[in-house]
């Protein structure tokens, strides 16, 4: 009650902060500099970014995507700042092993720990001190409505000072696990942004459920292009300890009931594919309770074609599951968008996603992989097709070609682009 009471104080306090304001920007240069500057590259005018949202010292896609997107941004002429969390998650509602990273700190990103999330007060103080810096985007990456009073209260400080832009890059609007309270608090924090970018359509369009006026733009998912190069198939083999006379399907990525390991499993239990010398290779942490799998693949009988690496996936091990595997497996439920799919394409594997959210919007169906639907007997049939008609091959050379699409400058100038629309209007 006391959350909710401070979300209504807060969005009725900053009801008149809501429109669209121009900023005017500052130089310090004369005529002559300034024409040469936008001349040489009219988008990048070293502006000041600050991203809030998951970094080091906390592991996992989120961290992974702030820091490489901050990266971009600083090879692109941006001043760049990672604000990342105290405390993320409460230990009781995270359900993996650890939230936290065993590596180093990054040396080239500047990441400061500042924000709790679940600490009114320290959400007024963030987004205070911020509106007094002024950089000129603030940008959020939005996953889950849990962020939403933090994320919310922050930005609307932040805007007070009528020249920050705050940008949301929505992983999704709609989450895939639904729960009581999801819609009251994306409402409250789509409400304290000036932009937003989506990675799928069916993300996009779900903006317009809470948003219809502020500027949108689509941008797919960039690849994931930190975890290395390839290694030999052989060399990831040994690696991991794997006899390389296998040929291995890769599940990989934290466990959720809606990604459905359950359907491959039981697609992979199919008699079809025993005449192969196949193993499906699982590999992530459990973030749903796993007895009902481990029984499903007893019941099954797939403990020798089966190998389980359920331990987190540290970011320099990443590129071992990759290279092992000859296509990457993603038999989900519910879906918007998928960071596993733009690993996958940096490692240039043929995919195979269900035809759920937009994950078909970025495995063309017979060119890199399978588009199928979401049910076992499509995914069995696609699992036996790729086999008995040795599509790996020719996947792969699509696979090339189809991963130039997947810049993350295009992320930044789709960036660009919400803000210079949320800036004019």
């Amino acid at each position: 009650m006391i959350l909710m009471q401070l979300i209504s104080n807060e969005a009725h306090d900053m009801a008149g902060d809501f429109q669209e304001l121009s900023v005017e920007l500052h130089f310090g240069f004369g005529i002559i500099p300034k024409i040469v500057l936008l001349f040489v590259n009219f988008h990048v005018l070293k502006k000041e970014v600050v991203i809030i949202g998951t970094a080091w010292p906390f592991r996992g896609g989120l961290a992974a995507y702030n820091e490489r997107l901050a990266r971009e941004f600083q090879a692109s002429g941006y001043k760049v700042r990672i604000e990342t969390f105290t405390l993320q998650y409460p230990n009781f509602l995270f359900p993996g092993k650890t939230q936290y990273a065993d590596w180093e700190a990054p040396n080239d990103l500047d990441i400061r720990a500042t924000v709790n999330s679940i600490n009114p007060l320290n959400w007024r103080k963030i987004g205070n001190r911020i509106r007094k810096e002024a950089p000129d985007i603030v940008i959020f990456k939005y996953w889950l409505p849990f962020m939403a009073p933090c994320f919310g209260t922050i930005a609307r400080r932040v805007r007070k000072n009528k020249k920050t832009k705050v940008i949301a890059i929505a992983d999704n609007i709609i989450p895939h696990e639904p729960r009581p309270g999801d819609k009251p608090f994306t409402r409250f924090f789509t409400k304290a942004v000036d932009g937003f970018v989506a990675m799928s359509k069916s993300v996009f369009n779900d903006i317009a459920k809470f948003d219809q006026n502020k500027p949108r733009g689509l941008c797919p998912h960039p690849l994931f292009d930190n975890f290395g190069a390839p290694l030999p198939r052989e060399e990831a083999a040994k690696a991991l300890d794997l006899d390389p006379n296998f040929r291995y399907l890769l599940f990989f990525g934290f466990i959720r009931d809606y990604k459905g390991l359950d359907w491959l499993l039981e697609a992979f239990a199919d008699e079809r594919l025993r005449k192969y010398p196949v193993k499906l290779l699982v590999a992530g942490e459990f973030y749903a309770p796993p007895d009902n799998y481990l029984q499903l693949i007893k019941k099954l009988e797939l403990g020798d074609n089966l190998i389980l690496q359920t331990d987190f996936i540290a970011d320099s091990e990443v590129t071992k599951y990759f290279s092992v595997a000859d296509m990457v497996v993603q038999p989900y439920k519910s879906a918007t968008q998928s960071g596993v799919t733009q690993i996958g394409y940096h490692f240039e594997k043929p995919m195979l996603v269900t035809d759920v959210g937009g994950l078909s919007e970025i495995i063309p169906d017979q060119k890199v992989g399978y588009v199928v639907q979401p049910n076992v007997k499509a995914i069995a049939d696609a699992l036996v097709d790729f086999y008995e008609n040795k599509r790996q091959a020719e996947f792969e050379e699509q696979v090339k070609e189809e991963k130039k699409k997947y810049s993350w400058q295009r992320m930044v100038e789709t960036i660009s682009e919400v803000y210079n629309k949320s800036s004019n209007v």
